[in-house]
């Protein structure tokens, strides 16, 4: 028999809610990155913090022209979704040693801003006008 049969409904509810919650919302991602990110990232170019273009399956510390700590160069951090929501809960803790003091201690922000990396943290396809630089 299924255990889910053997739950009050207002349980199966809670898990339901919780499971969605999880997910994270892309649109809102932008409207939160915008907040808590851009001040030192950006999709376009390197900051105070490295860009974000090219971010996801890209290796940490790894970005051309940015002077990584010591340890993010160590790492053997892959960046994908369960990385960057583990850097994001607490990047001192994911990778010792590193500078980044920004964290994102809400679960659902933090699904919203990981949603939003993971559609523009994609490699940027070259245009004419980046091709003449």
């Amino acid at each position: 028999m299924n255990i889910a049969f053997k739950l009050p409904p207002a349980a199966i509810l809670a898990l339901w809610l919780c499971q969605a919650h999880a997910q994270g919302d892309a649109d809102h991602g932008i409207q939160l990155y915008a907040v808590r990110c851009a001040a030192c990232h950006s999709v376009e170019y390197n900051g105070v913090g490295p860009t974000h273009n090219d971010l996801i399956g890209r290796r940490a510390g790894t970005v051309p022209g940015y002077g990584y700590s010591d340890a993010l160069k160590a790492s053997d951090v892959v960046w994908d979704e369960a990385s960057l929501a583990k850097w994001l809960t607490d990047p001192a803790k994911f990778i010792p040693g590193q500078t980044m003091f920004i964290s994102v201690p809400d679960t659902q922000e933090r699904a919203d801003i990981v949603a939003y990396l993971l559609q523009a943290g994609r490699k940027k396809p070259a245009t004419p006008a980046t091709l003449e630089k």
